[in-house]
């Protein structure tokens, strides 16, 4: 199992979903917004607090949940990351 220590669960913050680094930026709304933004120079610059490990940490979260940002969408195994 790998470590993911850039997600966060706190009950009282963000209705205990899943969060990046204690943000109140849950690991949801990132992957609805790499399904908005698929260039990373766009999806930086709207999150700039954003670094490239918390979207693969939130990914794999999710991914280990059985989730994709949007079910209607593409599945999450096309997101590259260098």
């Amino acid at each position: 199992m790998e470590k993911l220590d850039r997600i966060t669960t706190d009950p009282a913050r963000m209705n205990g979903e899943p969060c990046i680094r204690n943000l109140r930026l849950t690991v949801r709304r990132v992957l609805e917004a790499l399904a908005i933004y698929p260039d990373r120079a766009e999806l930086k610059r709207e999150y700039p607090e954003l670094e490239d490990e918390d979207i693969r940490q939130g990914v794999f979260k999710m991914q280990e949940c059985g989730h994709s940002a949007d079910q209607r969408q593409r599945p999450l195994h096309w997101i590259n990351f260098p």
